[in-house]
């Protein structure tokens, strides 16, 4: 028997420009729906006639860009969600998923270039809508976003085992690339300027933490944005440790003043953690990921 079921249109890109006059604005989405309601027979029975399919999903994104402004995933995301809602009588629950590829215009002497742009790096901007018929739930978060501080980060005093063999740091270089996930307590929210906001507090955080580990800065990372947002109800990171090891230059006859490293890609180590407001039912790190980007 089937214990559940879910259909959607993935990676659907979409580039919206907003022209006005000579200085365009531009938005660039990757777009995923997933649909989730009562379609069993379409699966035990090939009925399809409650089944949208997934090229209208395709097709609706395009058309509601167009039909009206785009100006940021998360209101986006909503206007798909109430949009399929309203009109697929089988759906009980939609999810859209959206990540933005931010680009900032080019500087031409001292004025900004009103229809010329550069991509703005490897992070990505992204925000989750879900909507069943009761409740709209919204999260917004940021991925692959690089960040290296050179000093005040160490790691010492942990367990030893007989396999141990990594020596004590008081100066080590932390490095990782954070994907953060939050959600927020409502949709009474500016969503550009928030996400702005709080993308800043995570790196002031990460900047000004004297770190004794991975996970101590992180915390400080996730708890200054709850003492700082109050629309935000929890907050998860991830924060692989992207190792960055000094080379020992006494082999050369040179002498080692903690400035020369290899980067490594890998093995690294990976953590994560999850901090909620102190009322109501905490959530799970799984738990916000499903629920959140």
């Amino acid at each position: 028997m089937l214990a559940g079921t879910a259909y959607g249109k993935s990676d659907v890109r979409l580039v919206k420009v907003t022209r006005h006059g000579d200085r365009d604005d531009l938005i660039d989405l990757t777009v995923a729906v997933r649909f989730e309601g009562d379609y069993d027979e379409s699966y035990t029975n090939g009925d399809n006639s409650d089944v949208l399919p997934t090229d209208t999903m395709k097709n609706t994104v395009y058309a509601l860009a167009a039909s009206g402004p785009v100006e940021g995933p998360e209101e986006f995301g909503v206007r798909l969600c109430r949009h399929f809602m309203d009109r697929n009588r089988r759906l009980s629950r939609v999810r859209v998923d959206l990540s933005e590829q931010t680009w900032g215009r080019i500087a031409v002497g001292a004025r900004q270039h009103g229809q010329a742009f550069v991509r703005d790096g490897g992070a990505l901007r992204t925000a989750t809508v879900q909507q069943d018929r009761g409740k709209v739930r919204i999260g917004a978060g940021v991925t692959d976003l690089v960040i290296l501080k050179s000093a005040r980060s160490s790691f010492t005093g942990f367990m030893r085992d007989e396999f141990t063999t990594l020596p004590d740091s008081l100066d080590r270089l932390l490095a990782t690339s954070l994907t953060a996930s939050w959600q927020y307590r409502d949709a009474d929210v500016e969503f550009g300027q928030t996400w702005r906001a709080i993308r800043a507090l995570l790196l002031e955080a990460f900047a000004d933490h004297d770190s004794r580990s991975v996970q101590h800065t992180l915390h400080a990372m996730a708890q200054s944005v709850l003492d700082n947002i109050d629309a935000v109800t929890a907050i998860h990171l991830i924060m692989p440790n992207k190792h960055h090891l000094p080379i020992d230059l006494s082999r050369f006859g040179l002498m080692n003043r903690n400035e020369i490293f290899v980067a490594t890609a890998e093995p690294y180590g990976l953590i994560e953690a999850t901090l909620v407001r102190g009322e109501g039912e905490p959530q799970t790190g799984r738990q916000l990921r499903a629920a959140g980007p």
